[in-house]
Parts: structure tokens; C-alpha cells; sequence
């Protein structure tokens, strides 16, 4: 790091995010931050899919953000409506240098997800997301789910040689 650069190296791995992957979450984690959204990485959905970013806002809805830093990757990805049941509001987290007319597309239901653009230092909402509340049993079962697991990091952070489950 040169003595007068004022942020730290962009990691390259967040949590097993790819090193373009990372850039963007870090962007979006600031972005939520400023908005009082706290994200975790690489959440284990109970359908086994695993979100990218995953986090809370301040009055409690869920959000999810899937991001894609290629075309192929973004075009190839069939199972991303199965996210959509685990929260309340969704988002796609994309690089600027990828197309964002892509994700205008009716596959891609424009008129519920929203769109992120991000680097490694900030991000912009292009597109809100629409609010669709969950069932208050899912609501429920998913913040206790998701504070559960990034307690559990928190943990491993404080003490990573302590017996127990790792992850």
C-alpha cells in the first residue's frame, strides 16, 4: 500500500467471492452501510443456493443482491428467481464495465429487481427495487437464520482456534 493511498487494497477474496466479485461487494457494502443496510457475504440459503450479499435495513426487511461481473455469468445464471422467496427486496450487483441494458431484459423482471452498479470504493442504485414483504414466518425464520450465521463469523473472528463447529 503506498503511504498516502487512503483506502486499503481491495481484497481478493471475500468469503470465496472471486477477486471481481469482491471489488463489487465491497462497493455495494459501502453503498448499504451509508443507508444503514448491513450485509454479510456468501449466505447459505435453506434451498441451497448460496447469496451473494445478504443483509438486513434498519426497519428489518431482507435484502439479497446476486452479483455478476461477466456477460456469460450473468446470462447463464437460470436459478437466481429461487432467491426471491428469501427476501424482500432483490438486487443485482453489477461491475461498470458490464452492460447494464442486460438486466432491462423481461428474464430478468426489471419491475422487481433492482439494479446496482459498483467498483471497489462506492456504488450507485440505478434501479430500486420493488418491496415484496415476506410471509412473517419466513421473515421470522430468515433474520434468525442470517444473524445466527454472522454471529457465528463474528466468533471465529474474536477466537478462530476455539473448539466447535468452524462455519
Amino acid at each position: 500500500m503506498v503511504a498516502d493511498d487512503p483506502l486499503p487494497p481491495v481484497p481478493t477474496d471475500i468469503c470465496g467471492l472471486p477477486q471481481g466479485a469482491a471489488a463489487v461487494a465491497r462497493g455495494i457494502a459501502r453503498l448499504f452501510r451509508r443507508n444503514q443496510i448491513w450485509v454479510a457475504p456468501e449466505i447459505a440459503l435453506p434451498n441451497g443456493r448460496r447469496a451473494d450479499l445478504m443483509g438486513l435495513d434498519s426497519r428489518g426487511a431482507i435484502v439479497i443482491v446476486e452479483i455478476k461481473v461477466s456477460r456469460a455469468d450473468l446470462l447463464g445464471d437460470a436459478k437466481w428467481p429461487e432467491y426471491l422467496d428469501h427476501c424482500d427486496r432483490f438486487y443485482w450487483g453489477l461491475p461498470p464495465s458490464l452492460d447494464a441494458a442486460l438486466v432491462q431484459s423481461p428474464a430478468f423482471l426489471p419491475d422487481t429487481t433492482g439494479l446496482i452498479i459498483a467498483d471497489a470504493y462506492d456504488a450507485e442504485i440505478v434501479r430500486p427495487a420493488a418491496t415484496r414483504p415476506l410471509a412473517p414466518a419466513r421473515r421470522k425464520s430468515e433474520t434468525a437464520r442470517l444473524a445466527c450465521l454472522a454471529l457465528r463469523r463474528l466468533n471465529l473472528l474474536h477466537d478462530p482456534a476455539a473448539p466447535g463447529e468452524p462455519y
